[in-house]
């Protein structure tokens, strides 16, 4: 017998399964810093060798998708299994600025046609820039890049698709219910990446408030996770504005989480890992 699923938030990893390849995506920003992050939304566009393209999703308020935003460059580096917890690092909420991989075991180096630096290693590497820039309405970031150079290992480029497979042992991954286990999968081998805290981690989850919020309204943003919490405290305010208030009550709060298909449920998740972690 099949059940229908019920589509919820987060529907592409809690319920329907889309293992995907782990990347760190490395860009500078205006000032010229380095910030490495992972990403696992990318895939190819455009397979045409004339005009290669591939397709990557971001979180609107990261400094990934900013940076990119302006300065229209990134590469995408793609390490093996045996850096898993390097990659692990990259993903930690740290303050804009931050060079996340002085925290790794990575070596950044010169990319071939592009600003940012590349990652010695990371045996596959995609250098980009950007074509288009499309901003899913309350959602995702979706940037369609040009493929400038594609570059690996040297050794690599002549094997065999088989031993270049088994040579670069490239993991895939995919975040537990709770956003703080990762797991990753080599050779069907499955192993779990825990999600640490920074050391300041409270800058990491700072947002900025134009608005008044009511203090229950507040505790209930603060539950959310650091990474998307600046994304859901603008959304909630511009909501709030749209109609008519000064103040962001939690009922308001709750009817915009309504109409995004997040239920109660949906906070009690990170409420109670908020709890767990206390």
């Amino acid at each position: 017998m099949k059940k229908e699923a019920k589509i919820r938030p987060f529907w592409y990893s809690d319920v329907w399964l889309f293992p995907k390849l782990i990347t760190i995506i490395t860009t500078l920003d205006e000032q010229g810093r380095v910030n490495a992050a992972p990403y696992s939304h990318i895939m190819q566009y455009d397979v045409m060798a004339k005009n290669p393209r591939m397709i990557v999703g971001f979180r609107q308020d990261s400094h990934t998708f900013k940076n990119i935003c302006a300065t229209g460059e990134f590469v995408v580096n793609c390490p093996s299994a045996e850096y898993l917890d390097d990659m692990m690092e990259t993903a930690r909420f740290y303050p804009e600025g931050v060079n996340e991989l002085e925290r790794t075991r990575f070596t950044p180096i010169p990319s071939h046609k592009v600003k940012p630096p590349s990652i010695q290693e990371c045996p596959q590497i995609a250098e980009c820039t950007v074509d288009e820039i499309i901003r899913l309405p309350k959602s995702s970031g979706i940037v369609i890049a040009n493929i400038e150079a594609l570059v690996f290992d040297e050794e690599l480029i002549d094997m065999p698709r088989e031993e270049r497979i088994r040579a670069m042992n490239l993991p895939i991954g995919l975040g537990d219910e709770s956003r703080m286990d990762y797991f990753h999968a080599v050779n069907y081998e499955i192993t779990s990446h825990r999600l640490g805290e920074t050391p300041d981690g409270f800058k990491g989850g700072e947002v900025k408030l134009d608005l008044t919020w009511a203090e229950d309204a507040l505790q209930t943003l603060m539950s959310i996770p650091p990474g998307v919490r600046q994304m859901v405290a603008e959304q909630t305010e511009n909501f709030a504005r749209e109609h008519g208030d000064t103040e962001v009550s939690l009922q308001r709060f709750q009817q915009l989480a309504e109409e995004a298909g997040m239920s109660e449920d949906f906070f009690d998740r990170f409420r109670e890992r908020k709890a767990r972690r206390a």
